[in-house]
């Protein structure tokens, strides 16, 4: 896991080209299903291998994401009591699980994807899932979605 991973919020004038046609092209990918990504891709004007590099760490945001839903995917060691501490991490910034998915360790390694919701009272995002990834243990973690 990377060590103090940041988060930003930036005006759209200040971000890359590349990275607002990423974000273009996952919204065409979620509007039409049918639609592969180098379809995407081509229709946005960039090319596989910079939706493929950047997909996973750009998402629009907007001041309503409370009351919204947030999936995480996280690759943990299989470790008594790690489950527990990452959830009293969720606990502890008052945001509600509201699925929980762990694969059978493969290598002493599983993988969880947590679905939580926002809600007006969680605390700061950015922070939790930094300290979520800063657990001993956790090997890595990403925003798959936002809904």
């Amino acid at each position: 896991m990377e060590q103090n991973i940041k988060y930003y919020v930036v005006k759209d004038k200040a971000i890359p080209e590349v990275l607002i046609k990423v974000v273009e092209a996952k919204r065409l990918l979620t509007a039409d299903k049918m639609m592969t990504v180098k379809e995407a891709t081509d229709k946005c004007g960039i090319s596989r291998s910079s939706f493929y590099k950047y997909k996973d760490d750009i998402f629009p945001f907007d001041d309503s994401s409370k009351g919204r839903n947030i999936t995480l995917s996280i690759q943990i060691s299989d470790e008594m009591g790690l489950l527990s501490e990452l959830l009293a991490v969720v606990a502890k910034y008052h945001a509600n699980i509201l699925t929980i998915h762990q694969t059978i360790p493969v290598s002493g390694v599983a993988t969880i994807s947590l679905s939580i919701e926002v809600l007006k009272d969680t605390g700061d995002l950015s922070k939790m899932v930094d300290e979520i990834g800063n657990l001993d243990g956790i090997f890595d973690i990403k925003i798959l979605a936002r809904e």
